[in-house]
């Protein structure tokens, strides 16, 4: 099995057919979850939003999942609890009865039941809160996560499980025989030497570029998906100086929004912009950025600035519903596998919650239409690469002793951040990161938690690189303005 794309539902076909025992390949185009799967709202849910909906299917469906990732990456992902503060009563009693619908739908995979609290313990709760008018709180339970890091984890599982996952070699065309997918083409990034990969089943995981891949395949197909944008910011923890994440319940675009702790700060987000292209870095539009400043300040005892923000990114939603147009928040987060009429298999849509189970269809559907044995999916109750005996702040998990023997543990590469120069060495000879950006922007999170930090570290990364890599002093230099080049779209500038 060949599969196209490496963010979390191609990580996830990747690692469940080589649990299968399926001799597989991934070829990423790009690095690991550089797209996407890097820049979701840090969430494994069910969705509050989705069962005010009326999807029951699908959050039922997250849940349960959210249960199986807390037990096989428990190094990665955590409970957190979460609290709505409340300004009206009635607010307080349609919010109540909606959670304790969603404590219900959780059923035996259920973190703790939500309750409702008093204005007082609200506040201890969340610190920082508005005070003025608060009749009270919500709180329930839900699970938090680093994206790139899973990323980067089920990509040391393909490993782990006798398959092949490789960076930096994008698929430049598809392979026929006799009228059916037989393989496809894949070019070297840094060297432009190109392969031709034999393959029984070919999927086509590449996101919001699934329908490039798809023309591939067949240039006439029609498009199958409709790219939304999600906004985030990043601003200090001591506005809200809290464990607990704080839930917005009702945006104007239809949304929630949440403040969530993470990596020392306090993540805001997100939005739901529509878009047409389909940029590798997109930028948080200056539309966004208001948006989320002005609906936490409403929320927030000290509005955030955009002086405050230390970073902004934005990611694409690959959501079903071609050439709809207009608001994007409805349209539907639950995913489609379509198989064309040579035999490609290509999923549209879908979240991080519920990878695995998709990545289960989707192999199951691939060993049908290739003819090839079926086998049943190994990965309830798979741990993931790294994976220890309980929940830890750890995110290289059994590595870790691996990484601080190597030069430069314990040295900080930038005082503002926590990565080392044996983590970024560690990174490089067993996480396949080839450039500064994979370092700072996806092996650790630094670009994402303080852009300017990530900025002033990315010399000291490119030296460590340069020596691992072999590279060159001009490629040395290059590399290190093309981070600063990247690192400027995540600084949020004063409004004009």
């Amino acid at each position: 099995m060949l599969v196209i794309g490496g963010g979390a539902t191609g990580l996830g076909c990747a690692v469940d057919a080589a649990a299968r025992g399926h001799a597989t390949l991934l070829l990423e185009a790009h690095d690991f979850a550089q797209g996407t799967s890097s820049r979701s709202t840090k969430l494994i849910h069910g969705g509050v939003r989705y069962l005010a909906q009326g999807r029951i299917g699908l959050v039922r469906e997250a849940l349960a999942e959210r249960s199986i990732l807390l037990a096989n990456a428990p190094h990665l992902v955590h409970p957190q609890r979460f609290v709505v503060p409340v300004y009206r009563q009635w607010d307080r009693l349609m919010l109540g009865v909606g959670l304790t619908a969603y404590d219900w739908l959780a059923g035996r995979h259920s973190l703790g039941p939500s309750r409702l609290l008093s204005p007082a313990d609200t506040l201890a709760a969340l610190p920082g809160v508005r005070r003025e008018g608060l009749v009270g709180g919500i709180a329930y339970q839900d699970a938090r996560f680093d994206d790139a890091r899973l990323a980067v984890s089920l990509m040391r599982t393909v490993f782990d499980l006798g398959g092949l996952a490789l960076n930096r070699l994008p698929v430049t065309a598809l392979r026929h025989a006799a009228g059916r997918i037989a393989g496809v083409d894949a070019r070297d990034a840094e060297t432009d030497e190109v392969f031709a990969v034999a393959a029984k089943a070919v999927i086509n995981a590449a996101g919001v570029w699934a329908d490039d891949v798809r023309h591939l395949d067949d240039p006439a197909s029609p498009p199958q998906l409709t790219p939304s944008q999600g906004a985030h910011l990043v601003i200090d923890r001591d506005f809200l100086p809290a464990d607990t994440a704080l839930l917005i319940p009702k945006t104007p675009d239809g949304r929630v929004l949440f403040a969530i702790p993470w990596q020392g700060k306090v993540l805001l987000g997100t939005t739901d912009t529509p878009r047409r292209d389909t940029p590798l870095e997109p930028q948080p539009l200056a539309a966004e950025i208001d948006f989320i400043l002005a609906t936490a300040g409403r929320y927030l005892s000290r509005p955030p600035s955009r002086a405050d923000v230390r970073s902004a990114f934005a990611g694409l939603r690959p959501l079903i519903g071609a050439g709809q147009g207009g608001n994007t928040a409805g349209l539907s987060r639950e995913h489609l596998i379509q198989v064309s009429p040579a035999g490609l298999v290509s999923v549209a849509g879908g979240k991080w919650t519920t990878y695995r189970h998709m990545a289960r269809q989707i192999v199951d559907r691939a060993e049908a239409v290739a003819g090839l044995p079926r086998r049943p999916c190994a990965t309830a109750t798979l741990r993931l690469h790294g994976a220890t005996a309980g929940p830890c702040d750890d995110v290289l998990g059994t590595d870790r002793p691996l990484a601080d023997a190597l030069p430069g543990a314990g040295v900080r590469l930038h005082p503002r951040l926590t990565l080392t120069e044996a983590e970024v060495r560690h990174a490089v000879r067993h996480e396949l990161a080839r450039d500064v950006d994979d370092i700072l922007a996806r092996r650790h999170r630094a670009l994402f938690v303080d852009a300017r930090a990530a900025s002033e570290a990315a010399d000291a990364v490119a030296a460590i690189l340069a020596d691992e890599l072999g590279w060159h002093d001009e490629r040395r230099r290059e590399r290190t303005k093309a981070f600063h080049r990247l690192a400027e779209g995540f600084c949020v500038k004063p409004a004009l």
